[in-house]
């Protein structure tokens, strides 16, 4: 989402309050704080009654909203939201009088104030406003795209974008029910959360009205029209639910084909979340909805919001795509009751919705599709986010939210890696039946209201028996940082010992957690809760190395004695999925941190090959990628490295083959697939195998000529790169102009990153300077940015540009959490010189906005790269010539 900018209005309203004499008196509305974050408890709404008028060919929709609400003492203003809404008439009815109000917006986030000439009395009182106001261009508030020859409208409201919808008190702990009108044009299709009731015309419109909602929040309201299409049917009953539940998916015209899958598998998705909550699908109907530019997908009561390569797929769809449909789709259903059934008070308590749903969305993806491999690797955003947190420019978990520039921030890689990570550290340890038995009392005692952190703590601390548990989850939600577990063999076991993780010329401030740590050797598991500075951990058994985060699902890192390391990295082939992983993310910390070693590394990758998981294979050279990517090779290093990726990989490659065409590899194992993607990738994008190359570059021709069977959608992005490498600029324009005319989830997006990414100057300064067409939508324009400068060879030419248009960037439509991400960017920088241009350029230009938190940490970023590039290039390029 954006903060808009722009100097606010101040609009005079129909019948305006008397003209003050000339001896002006300050009245309390001028004198009375004006609230930045969340506001006071002097109203509260109890009622909406929204009447929109919506036709997304026009630039302006326009509505009559009416808020019955409660005044809790007699007030000559009310505060409540509206950001650049035109109000052309405000009132209050209480009492039985109608008073007109004059409409203030006071703050660029929409901080809006309702005076009146007189005050109003505490009790009931009915608001209503006559407005209208424009359709943004990116994915927040109400917005529109051209798909095709049609315009299409939806909504976006999370987080706080309602308020550039409709007047609102927009903030999550306000729950009330809300009934929805929506006239349209004659044709189109309306959708709103609650059933449709009736539909009749009025003044040459559609009049669309639906039954009213159970309680919601404004975030989660949903208006999208449009001439959809869309295939409709029923979840069966389930033992929760007695009725069959009415379900669609709703789409723009060119995606009607291919809707099906979608349809029939959400079905089991919505059984099995039923199944884990005990409890029946809390709303009347469920509507998926699709968008072209929505980047991601919301959680929208009885009408949820996915980017169109979600849920836009077939039978024939590559495995990766299967994969996303099932995790995403898992996450946003189990929102239904988990964020909708019960949602946060306020933002600071948003980490809960988030963190538990990613959680689920492995858990019940892995549920819906076994042979998919979904679960095995649900803590890679645990481990990324990790290196997130081990900064010292951060926040905890749950935080404190006290403006509304904060709010934004707090959707980031800590809200959903690391709490999605706790969540199932806590379920671990504490069993999964008792997970879901405090899930389930949470849930039960909340139900269509409003709840904090402490509620849910207070659930599972009072279902595990255990008072320990209170304080230890809440040391990973009220403190930032990643737990160090330092493992060091004795004569009466393992001592385990705790510190902060700090990378090399870091020093972290010391911190204390209560951890769930479990460790295993062979088949033998031993837990403690360590909420002192060690433990001692004794295993029955002596045989076989020690893994310290069995399962993977500890939100730590940890360190062995370096023989210790090696005998774990010896029996990696046999690991886990999500063991796999935490064992590549601490030893690429090791190394990071100033421990590790090359040597160690490159036999990781050796073992992690030969790993029948996908997921530990995909993480097989993780570690030497990323010191890759922090240039710790010099040129004959290099040189090396891709000799010995390629010397890797190519024994699987000859085992697996490589057919390109659509649709060679579509009744094979997914597992299979996967590894061949992967192989592929290792081979003939980091080792840059010439005949790999050749042989994409070739099949993307014959593809872009009209041959669609001559690359399969698994291979595009690399095949495309590869023939874009070749044919250069006038390449590059040719795949613009195809991007532009395709509505294709998979192609459009893919042509355009290819574009953005090549690493060519001359295609990076087209881009920045000439490539844009009407055709082209805004948040792509900024995808095609995003990409000169994230790629290492277009990078300063990326940032210069992005130094002088940032004004432009922030205020623009790149829709929900852009602005918040911008600085994400620059992260490819690797020197203390840079970090100084970062903070020196722009930390003034970003301070006190939404983006003002990322750059810290870009900026540190930047500035520990460069210190772990002088302190061990030579050492990790000597090391990298001995890897065989």
């Amino acid at each position: 989402m954006r903060l808009l900018l722009a100097a606010a209005s101040t609009l005079s309203l129909a019948i305006a309050a008397p003209a003050l004499a000339a001896e002006t008196r300050a009245t309390p509305a001028d004198s009375a704080a004006v609230p930045q974050g969340q506001l006071t408890d002097a109203a509260a709404p109890k009622t909406y009654r929204l009447d929109l008028t919506v036709d997304p060919a026009k630039d302006r929709f326009s509505g009559h909203v009416e808020i019955d609400a409660e005044l809790k003492a007699a007030s000559s203003f009310i505060d409540l939201h509206g950001r650049d809404l035109n109000v052309t008439r405000a009132t209050a009815t209480a009492g039985g009088k109608t008073v007109v109000g004059t409409w203030t917006q006071r703050t660029d986030s929409g901080l809006a104030r309702l005076t009146f000439p007189e005050a109003l009395p505490a009790g009931k009182v009915t608001l209503a406003f006559d407005y209208d106001a424009p359709f943004n261009t990116g994915p927040a508030g109400l917005f529109r795209v051209k798909v095709a020859d049609d315009w299409y409208s939806w909504s976006q409201f999370q987080s706080i974008d309602a308020r550039a919808a409709f007047p609102s008190f927009d903030e999550p702990g306000f729950k009330t029910p809300f009934e929805v009108t929506l006239r349209t044009p004659k044709g189109l299709t309306a959708v709103s959360n609650a059933p449709q009731t009736s539909t009749r015309e009025e003044a040459g419109l559609d009049v669309h009205r639906y039954a009213p909602t159970l309680p919601l929040p404004t975030y989660l309201v949903a208006v999208m029209v449009g001439p959809f299409a869309m295939v409709e049917s029923t979840v069966p009953p389930t033992p929760q639910r007695a009725s069959p539940l009415p379900l669609r998916i709703v789409t723009t015209k060119p995606n009607a084909a291919r809707i099906s899958y979608a349809l029939e598998n959400s079905k089991p998705i919505v059984s099995l979340l039923e199944a884990y909550f005990g409890q029946g699908f809390p709303y009347p109907k469920l509507d998926q909805i699709t968008s072209p530019i929505m980047p991601g997908a919301m959680e929208n009561a009885g009408a949820d919001l996915y980017a169109d390569g979600i849920l836009v797929l077939d039978e024939g769809s590559p495995v990766p795509t299967k994969r996303n449909f099932g995790m995403v789709v898992s996450h946003e259903l189990a929102h239904q009751w988990f964020g909708d059934l019960v949602t946060p008070a306020w933002w600071d308590d948003i980490w809960l919705n988030e963190s538990f749903a990613n959680w689920m969305g492995y858990r019940i993806g892995g549920e819906w599709r076994p042979d998919l491999n979904i679960g095995s690797g649900a803590n890679a955003e645990g481990f990324a986010a990790m290196n997130t947190d081990s900064l010292i420019a951060g926040r905890p978990i749950q935080q404190p939210i006290r403006t509304d520039a904060q709010i934004d921030a707090a959707f980031d890689t800590i809200t959903y890696g690391k709490g999605g990570h706790v969540v199932a550290m806590i379920a671990a340890f504490m069993g999964d039946t008792k997970f879901r038995d405090g899930v389930r009392a949470y849930m039960a005692k909340h139900r269509y209201g409003s709840a904090t952190s402490g509620d849910f703590f207070g659930a599972m601390a009072e279902v595990s028996g255990d008072p320990r548990l209170l304080p230890a989850m809440q040391s990973f939600t009220r403190q930032q940082g990643v737990p160090l577990i330092t493992f060091t063999p004795g004569k009466h076991g393992w001592t385990a010992a705790q510190s902060r993780y700090a990378r090399l010329g870091t020093a972290a401030p010391a911190t204390r957690w209560g951890v769930p740590l479990c460790a295993r050797q062979g088949t033998e598991r031993v837990c403690d809760l360590m909420d002192g500075a060690s433990t001692t951990l004794t295993f029955k058994g002596k045989a076989g190395p020690v893994m310290p985060n069995a399962g993977g699902t500890g939100y730590y890192r940890f360190e062995l004695p370096s023989a210790d390391w090696d005998k774990l990295i010896a029996s990696s082939d046999s690991l886990s999925g999500n063991e796999a992983l935490a064992v590549a993310d601490s030893l690429k910390a090791s190394f990071q941190a100033g421990r590790g070693s090359v040597r160690q590394l490159g036999a990781l990758a050796r073992k992690l090959v030969r790993n029948p998981d996908s997921h530990a294979f995909d993480s097989a050279i993780d570690g030497l990628e990323a010191l890759r990517g922090a240039g710790l090779f010099d040129d004959k290093a290099q040189f090396a490295y891709n000799r010995f990726v390629a010397k890797l990989y190519r024994p699987e490659l000859a085992k697996l083959g490589l057919d390109l065409r659509a649709g060679a590899y579509a009744s094979e194992d997914p597992e299979r697939v996967l590894r061949r993607a992967v192989t592929v990738s290792a081979i003939g994008g980091v080792a840059r195998d010439p005949a790999i190359r050749k042989q994409m570059a070739a099949a993307a021709k014959a593809f872009l000529a009209g041959d669609s069977k001559a690359l399969d959608a698994m291979w595009y992005g690399g095949a495309f790169a590869a023939w874009l490498a070749d044919g250069g600029l006038p390449a590059a324009k040719e795949l613009f102009a195809k991007a532009l005319v395709t509505e294709d989830p998979a192609l459009r997006p893919t042509y355009l990153g290819v574009i953005g990414g090549s690493g060519k100057a001359d295609i990076a300064t087209w881009v920045l300077a000439d490539a844009n067409d009407p055709k082209l939508r805004p948040s792509e324009r900024l995808s095609l940015i995003r990409g000169v400068v994230a790629n290492p060879a277009t990078r300063d030419m990326g940032y210069e540009w992005m130094k002088a248009n940032l004004d432009k960037l922030l205020n623009g439509s790149g829709g929900i959490f852009f602005a918040s991400r911008l600085p994400q960017m620059l992260n490819g920088f690797c020197s203390a010189e840079q970090a100084d241009e970062l903070a020196k350029s722009l930390r003034p230009r970003l301070a006190g906005k939404t983006a003002e938190l990322e750059l810290e940490r870009t900026i540190e970023r930047v500035r520990n790269c460069g210190i772990l590039r002088t302190a061990r290039k030579a050492e990790a390029s000597k090391d990298v010539l001995k890897l065989k």
